[in-house]
């Protein structure tokens, strides 16, 4: 299925004001990832360039070495990554096989680009 189902997307409070539409242009950008168990998603101090939305899998969240959670279906991360390209805060790890939709600020940012209300209302 290309993108991610629009209800999961608006669940993310940095969507919560904008239109279901707007949203759906937003979901239709998403790509499907998938990660082996062990395999890092993002490495803390790493540059960020994509959001993750959690479909099916489990992940560890680490800070400095540190496990600080454990992130299932539903979850997501690295929405920061969509506004600036800042570095990583922390390094997500799959526990199990990871399934997610993933979406660039490459992808994302010409969409705010082109429709100024979405990139207000963020």
């Amino acid at each position: 299925m290309p993108g991610a189902p629009v209800e999961v997307v608006r669940r993310v409070p940095l969507f919560a004001d904008l239109s279901r539409r707007e949203v759906g242009q937003i979901a239709r950008l998403f790509k499907e990832r998938r990660f082996a168990e062990g395999e890092t998603v993002v490495r803390e101090g790493s540059g960020g360039a994509a959001f993750f939305l959690i479909e099916s899998g489990e992940a560890t969240v680490s800070v400095g070495g540190r496990q600080r959670g454990t992130l299932k279906p539903g979850d997501y991360f690295g929405e920061i990554a969509l506004l600036d390209e800042g570095a990583r805060l922390a390094t997500v790890t799959a526990l199990t096989e990871l399934v997610c939709h993933g979406l660039t600020y490459w992808d994302f940012r010409p969409l705010v680009q082109e429709n100024g209300t979405i990139g207000w209302k963020l």
